[in-house]
C-alpha cells in the first residue's frame, strides 16, 4: 500500500486489526487539490499515512451505537434524526468519524425505512432528518427519491438535510437531470431542503463546486457548511478565513468547524484544544461580521459541545450547543485547562 511516506507491504489482517480504511479517490479530487496550489495540505485528506497505525482512539466517539433507535437511525438530541442510507463515499477521507463502517459492508446502514418512518412517526418531537452515511448522494436520484418516499408524508418534518462531501470530490453528481424535481418534491410537501456541504478547505471549492451550488440555490435549496480542524491541513487562520469567506460569498452559511475526533486510525489529525482557539480568534480577526456565523464545537459522547475561551484563571470554558438533556443546552461549563489535552475527555472534572 502507497502512503505518503512512502510504500510498505502489509497483509489484510494488518489493516483491518489497526482500522486502515482503504484508499479510494475521484480523479476530479485528485486532479483539484493538484492544481489548487495546496497539494501539500490537502493530500493528508485522501492519502494514507503510517501514522495511522500509530493513532489511538475509539471507534465510536459521540455514542452512536448507543443512540440507535431503529437500526440505521440514531435519535441523540430531540429535534433531530440520524439517517444512514449508505456506507460508502466517492473517495474515503483518512480522517473520518466512522472508520468503523464506511467503505465496508456495514450493518448500520438503514435496511427497513418502513420501520424507521415508523418510529419518526411516533415521535412528533423530531423535526428534521440529516441523511448521513458515507454519502448519500453516492446514491442514485431514484434511490433518493425511495427515501423520500417514507421521510415526506410524516407532517410533523419540516427540513430534510444531506450531508455530503460530493461538491468538493465530484461536483458534476449535482448536473443530474432528476436532481430538481427531487428537491422540488420536498418544497411540495411543504418542507425545507439543507445541503450540509463539508469543504475543509478554500482548495476544494472549485468552479464546478460554485456552479452547481449557485445553480441549487436558485432552486430554493438551503446551504451550510461543516468544516474539521485537521493538522497539517487547514490548521492556519488565514487558511480557514479564506474557506469560510469564500463559503459566503457563494451562499454556504459557515456552520460548524468540527474539533478532529479521537478515533483510532485519525486521532493524529488533532489539534491541541489551546491551538484550536488560537486559530479560530485568528478566524474572527479576518472576518466581517456577517461572515462570522460558525462554531467552533467539539462532537461529544454527551452532547454537541462549543468550546468559547481559555480564561485567565486556566480554565477553559464550554457550552452545550446539544444534549440530550434539554435543561443543559447552553448551560455553560468550565474545567481545568491540561496543556496537551485535546478533547474533553483530556481535562479533568476538577
Amino acid at each position: 500500500m502507497k502512503f505518503i511516506e512512502g510504500t510498505r507491504v502489509l497483509t489484510a489482517g494488518e489493516l483491518q486489526v489497526n482500522n486502515i480504511t482503504r484508499y479510494r479517490v475521484t480523479r476530479y479530487y485528485r486532479d483539484q487539490i493538484t492544481n489548487s496550489g495546496y497539494y501539500d495540505q490537502l493530500k493528508y485528506i485522501v492519502e494514507p499515512s503510517v501514522k495511522e497505525f500509530e493513532s489511538a482512539g475509539s471507534l465510536d466517539t459521540s455514542g452512536e451505537h448507543d443512540n440507535t433507535v431503529v437500526v440505521g437511525l440514531q435519535h441523540k438530541y430531540a429535534q433531530t434524526g440520524l439517517l444512514l442510507v449508505t456506507d460508502h463515499c466517492a473517495s474515503y477521507c483518512r480522517y473520518c468519524f466512522r472508520k468503523r463502517m464506511v467503505g465496508k459492508k456495514s450493518d448500520e446502514v438503514a435496511p427497513d425505512l418502513a420501520r424507521v418512518a415508523q418510529y419518526i412517526g411516533g415521535h412528533p418531537e423530531m423535526t428534521n432528518v440529516l441523511l448521513s452515511g458515507g454519502d448519500p448522494f453516492v446514491l442514485s436520484t431514484s434511490n433518493l427519491n425511495e427515501v423520500l418516499n417514507h421521510l415526506l408524508p410524516i407532517t410533523h418534518l419540516n427540513s430534510i438535510r444531506f450531508g455530503t462531501k460530493m461538491f468538493a470530490f465530484e461536483p458534476s453528481r449535482f448536473e443530474d437531470s432528476a436532481l430538481p424535481a427531487l428537491f422540488q418534491r420536498i418544497h411540495e410537501a411543504g418542507k425545507t431542503a439543507v445541503i450540509v456541504t463539508h469543504f475543509d478547505h478554500v482548495g476544494e471549492i472549485s468552479v464546478d463546486a460554485e456552479r452547481n451550488i449557485r445553480s441549487l440555490r436558485a432552486q430554493d435549496v438551503q446551504f451550510l457548511n461543516q468544516s474539521v480542524l485537521l493538522a497539517k491541513v487547514n490548521d492556519d487562520p488565514e487558511i480557514l478565513a479564506a474557506t469560510f469567506a469564500k463559503c459566503h460569498q457563494i451562499g454556504v452559511r459557515p456552520y460548524y468547524l468540527f474539533q478532529s475526533r479521537p478515533v483510532k486510525g485519525a486521532s493524529h489529525f488533532q489539534v491541541s484544544l489551546r491551538r484550536g482557539l488560537e486559530i479560530t480568534r485568528g478566524i474572527n480577526q479576518r472576518l466581517s461580521g456577517i461572515q462570522k456565523t460558525f462554531k467552533y464545537i467539539m462532537s461529544h459522547y454527551t452532547g454537541k459541545i462549543e468550546i468559547l475561551d481559555l480564561g485567565d484563571d486556566g480554565r477553559l470554558y464550554m457550552r452545550y450547543h446539544q444534549n440530550k438533556i434539554p435543561n443543559k443546552i447552553g448551560k455553560i461549563f468550565s474545567r481545568p485547562h491540561v496543556e496537551a489535552a485535546r478533547w474533553l475527555d483530556d481535562l479533568p472534572e476538577e
